[in-house]
């Protein structure tokens, strides 16, 4: 496409999505959704607003985080603009006589009054009602003389009680990011001492010279590194091995194809086997952390390792069917150099106990988020990382997986997420059949969208399927969560599915029909795969 055309397709593509996430955030500020809270309507315009920008890449991703928060904090929070100290309707208590207190009849709904607590808090308690007449007589011992209530309970600010905008602000410096931030550190270390090349270089020798075993070194690599760095850092990083391989090969030959593909794929799938590996999982240990369950690192290897494990030898028979090479042999030079400097020897201890710590997370109790600050610490007061590497760090996926934790957290707090999964009858669903629907849900958006964005979208629905209890019996949250968060994973149908897709794509050895063709088996045999997983598994991993 001429790039004059292709820029105004994309202005174009943006216009749109800038119209449409306005819509999106006014539509339920003009159409009352029964059984919603005014709170819950403002936290589904930014829903379908930041889904909206998110989808159509109107702003940056990172930026429509940035938004997200702002508008939480500016609309739902307790310093914000709308629920201010007036805009609340409260009254003391009327009088009371021998324990018996009297409100006005707007203030009861049912058995309940709002106290509130402050100028902007309020809490539902119960009460007795003794008698009903123009104002209502009611017991508990929860009034006192200085209690005020709310006056009018069908005020339209009524039914959320508003976070502090520091629960907004916090996401930023929630243990999840904390763990990111860790990765990062140590992948930016690994890359500024050659810790990463060497390392490959290392582990490809065992391999040999038959091509088909060279990509599956080239694959167990790239996913090893995977589970530890950023996937596009690491696909990045690969690529630099497997470009000069694929310049020597017969441009007839298919290994070409096999040897490019192979990279991406595996740093997706690598991806899965730690929390830290990819924001799709630490949005899922985000949102079950806030529901009270942990999930040690070491936990989460023992239960995403064997899919990882499966999908990886899934993906190289599938290149191997498709992509067979016609090449016997190929020989590789592989040099390894490790740096013996003071600041590459820190790093070298560093990482190794860092991973060590993780690994052994549930043997001494440490949370991955704590250990993940030895490296952060240690690195940078050290000098292995300067200034302008800490600068040069992906801070703008720390925004974005902040934003989508602030999505949840409102969500949750305004009954929006209740609200919307209470509209679909998950009851009459079989567990295997809600899994086998969230895992093609969020496999099929993942697949177009960011599976970051995904997650974010899909996660919060699942918790508030297994706080609400309304899905049957046999609903595991932790499952279920689980599930959706492979499927994000699994994702690399197509260029735009991943970044690391996107870079084996502009080495122009590989054309979108060569990703068609490996990503639907991977996605489709992967889901099954998650599934047998989930139900005879991570159940005895879990419990």
């Amino acid at each position: 496409m001429p790039l004059k055309k292709r820029n105004r397709s994309e202005q174009t593509k943006k216009i749109a999505g800038l119209s449409l996430g306005i819509i999106g955030f006014l539509l339920p500020l003009l159409v009352s959704f029964p059984g919603l809270s005014f709170a819950g309507h403002l936290a589904l315009g930014i829903f379908l607003m930041a889904a909206v920008f998110w989808m159509f890449e109107t702003l940056p991703i990172y930026s429509t985080s940035m938004l997200v928060i702002f508008m939480q904090v500016t609309l739902l929070s307790q310093q914000g603009i709308i629920y201010s100290d007036t805009a609340l309707p409260k009254t003391p208590v009327i009088s009371h006589i021998d324990g018996i207190w009297e409100v006005p009849s707007e203030a009861v709904d049912g058995n309940r009054v709002y106290v509130v607590e402050d100028s902007k808090n309020y809490t539902p308690i119960e009460v007795n009602v003794v008698e009903w007449g123009e104002t209502v007589k009611v017991s508990s011992d929860a009034l006192t003389a200085d209690t005020k209530i709310v006056s009018d309970i069908r005020h339209k600010l009524v039914g959320y009680k508003p976070v502090s905008f520091s629960n907004f602000f916090g996401t930023l410096a929630s243990p999840i990011i904390i763990l990111f931030l860790g990765g990062f550190i140590l992948a930016s270390a690994s890359v500024k001492y050659n810790l990463d090349k060497n390392l490959t270089n290392v582990l490809l020798k065992p391999f040999g010279e038959k091509p088909v075993f060279i990509v599956m070194g080239l694959m167990m690599v790239t996913a090893a590194l995977s589970a530890f760095m950023s996937n596009t850092a690491t696909t990045a990083m690969m690529m630099t091995v497997a470009i000069p391989i694929a310049r020597q090969i017969d441009m007839k030959d298919k290994f070409r194809i096999m040897l490019t593909l192979s990279i991406p794929i595996a740093a997706n799938i690598g991806g899965m086997a730690t929390p830290i590996g990819t924001p799709p999982n630490a949005i899922v240990i985000a949102n079950l952390s806030q529901q009270g369950i942990n999930i040690a690192f070491g936990t989460w290897v023992a239960l995403m390792l064997p899919l990882a494990i499966g999908l990886l030898l899934l993906a190289w028979a599938t290149m191997r069917f498709f992509y067979p090479p016609t090449l016997e042999r190929f020989k590789m030079e592989l040099k390894s150099k490790f740096d013996r400097s003071t600041n590459a020897v820190i790093l070298y201890f560093v990482f190794g106990t860092t991973v060590l710590l993780w690994f052994t997370e549930a043997s001494h109790g440490i949370p991955s988020a704590m250990i993940a600050f030895i490296p952060i610490v240690t690195l940078t007061i050290t000098s292995v990382l300067n200034k302008d590497d800490i600068r040069a760090l992906p801070w703008e996926v720390l925004w974005l997986v902040a934003g989508g934790i602030s999505l949840g957290i409102s969500m949750e707090n305004t009954g929006l997420a209740m609200w919307l999964v209470s509209s679909i009858s998950w009851e009459l669903l079989p567990q295997l059949a809600l899994l086998l629907v969230f895992g093609l849900v969020a496999l099929m958006l993942s697949n177009f969208l960011s599976n970051t964005v995904t997650a974010t979208l899909l996660v919060p629905l699942a918790v508030s399927l297994g706080t609400a209890g309304i899905a049957g019996e046999g609903f595991s949250l932790i499952i279920t969560s689980l599930v959706i968060g492979c499927a994000c994973n699994m994702a690399m149908l197509l260029p735009i599915s991943t970044p690391p897709n996107a870079i084996a794509m502009s080495t122009g050895y590989i054309h979108t029909s060569d990703m068609v063709k490996v990503g639907a088996v991977i996605g489709i045999i992967g889901i099954a795969s998650a599934l047998v997983l989930a139900t005879f598994y991570w159940p005895v991993i879990i419990n």
